[in-house]
């Protein structure tokens, strides 16, 4: 009697672990929120061009210090952190259509050369992926030609995305620190 018992309650349970895995899984095609499009080819990236305005300088900064480096002499900057609200245009020039933002921080985490850890969110604010972002999340070192950072998500249009950004310095003012930065973001969605 007892084996019995004890059988009964294992099916039970299968039962019940094998109703949760089910509902767990979902077929069919992947569902974009409303006013998205699907690509064209699913298995190809999504290419996103733009251009990144970090100012640090003047009366309306658009990245803000929140912690200054540990040697303020130190060509590193280790130990700096610095918080954004970036503007993304269409083109390099400041007065280019506005495309969205990159918000987020930087933090200078190298003690051999300049090399920031940069965690962002950029929210898109118009064209086909209006309302969506991608976040991104990797390091960054401002005086290589190429970076390469990871998406690692992204909301909207953007859901379960993956991919790779690679940012290029447009232009540096090296006694300011303000910068115009282009971004080729390759993304699966």
């Amino acid at each position: 009697m007892a084996k019995g018992a004890v059988i009964s309650m294992l099916l039970v349970l299968f039962m019940a672990l094998a109703a949760v895995s089910e509902a767990q899984v979902h077929y069919g095609p992947r569902r974009f929120a409303r006013g998205h499009r699907r690509p064209a080819d699913p298995d190809a990236p999504t290419h996103l061009r733009f251009y990144f305005h970090d100012t640090v300088s003047g009366k309306s900064p658009s990245a803000v210090r929140l912690a200054g480096p540990v040697d303020p002499s130190s060509r590193t900057f280790f130990g700096m952190v610095n918080v954004m609200d970036d503007p993304l245009t269409e083109g390099p020039e400041a007065g280019s259509a506005a495309v969205g933002r990159a918000q987020g921080l930087y933090m200078a985490t190298d003690q051999a050369q300049l090399g920031f850890l940069q965690a962002m969110n950029l929210v898109l604010t118009s064209g086909p992926y209006n309302g969506s972002s991608l976040a991104v999340l990797g390091r960054n070192c401002p005086l290589s030609d190429v970076r390469e950072m990871p998406v690692v998500g992204g909301t909207g249009a953007f859901r379960f995305a993956r991919g790779y950004a690679q940012a290029r310095t447009h232009w540096l003012d090296f006694s300011t620190g303000d910068a115009t930065v282009e971004y080729d973001v390759y993304v699966m969605h």
